[in-house]
């Protein structure tokens, strides 16, 4: 296997905008506060961070503040995916001069091409920059999911290390890492399947409830690295229902209402998204709550 980025957990951080833009300060203890509690990586501008709401400056700032504050503890991954080939390219190499680590590339979408397309995508992304890949699969954002040969393929690219894979499918999981045969590792995308897609040989999770229960989650994937499946169990049955509350909305809607509860930061989301309802709100409460994580 090529040398995996990380083990265990990586949390794809949120972005948190006060009323001038990014806020600096917020996003910097964030950091310190996902690293002090053991993560052992960091997304910057994934999905949840909200990278289709900002400019090319303003993910380059994002980013830049992230890889600042994680001081070489961490690595640091730039989300770099889109479906503008030529974009994602440039996004690579501004990445690669902040100091990223790697870049996670979703598939394209909207324009969602064929398998032999993808193919062609992420191979002219290795020809033309030097950020190792992290292949994302995200049909329910995409409209548009990879099939195990096409992955297959995929990973014959040498500069493709990894696969966030975030069908939640285990099947179609299982069938990926068989004709991969381990070239490349497998990080969960789903929270609520963690400890089963590592249980076929999976080594960790690209996270989104860890942006609000880091320990919890860095406990979870810590397990299963040791061999401890039933505590590793516990845990995943544990922060099910904190999982749910967060995909009510659209994510990262309730990961931005649940930080404000911690204090953390605003719950301030660009639009077309706006800020959770009531009733989402009522419900993230009652499990932070039960988790005993609201101060």
């Amino acid at each position: 296997m090529r040398t995996p980025i990380f083990l265990g957990t990586c949390t794809a951080i949120v972005t948190p905008f006060n009323d001038r833009g990014i806020d600096e300060k917020a996003l910097t203890s964030l950091v310190d506060w996902q690293i002090a509690s053991g993560v052992s990586a960091l997304v910057a501008c994934g999905t949840t961070g909200e990278p289709s709401t900002m400019s090319d400056e303003e993910w380059a700032q994002a980013v830049s503040i992230i890889i600042t504050a994680a001081k070489g503890r961490v690595p640091v991954i730039a989300g770099t995916g889109g479906n503008n080939t030529a974009h994602v390219i440039h996004l690579a190499k501004v990445a690669k001069q902040l100091g990223a680590a790697a870049q996670l590339c979703v598939t394209p979408y909207y324009n969602k091409t064929t398998p032999q397309g993808l193919v062609a995508h992420y191979k002219a992304i290795a020809d033309n920059t030097e950020l190792p890949i992290i292949v994302y699969n995200v049909p329910g954002r995409t409209g548009l999911n990879m099939s195990p040969e096409t992955l297959t393929e995929i990973s014959h690219i040498p500069q493709v290390v990894a696969m966030k894979e975030a069908s939640a499918d285990l099947t179609r999981v299982a069938d990926m890492m068989r004709l991969c045969e381990g070239r490349i590792a497998f990080y969960s995308g789903s929270d609520e399947v963690v400890v089963p897609l590592m249980s076929l040989g999976g080594q960790g999770v690209i996270s989104v409830v860890s942006n609000v229960a880091p320990e919890l989650t860095v406990q979870m994937t810590a397990a299963m690295l040791n061999g401890d499946y039933k505590a590793a169990a516990k845990l995943q049955l544990k922060l099910m229902p904190l999982i749910h509350a967060l995909f009510m909305e659209v994510n990262p809607i309730p990961a931005k209402a649940g930080l404000a509860m911690l204090g953390r930061c605003e719950d301030r989301v660009r639009l077309p998204l706006v800020s959770m309802s009531e009733k989402g709100k009522a419900v993230m409460k009652k499990e932070l709550e039960a988790l005993g994580l609201l101060p």
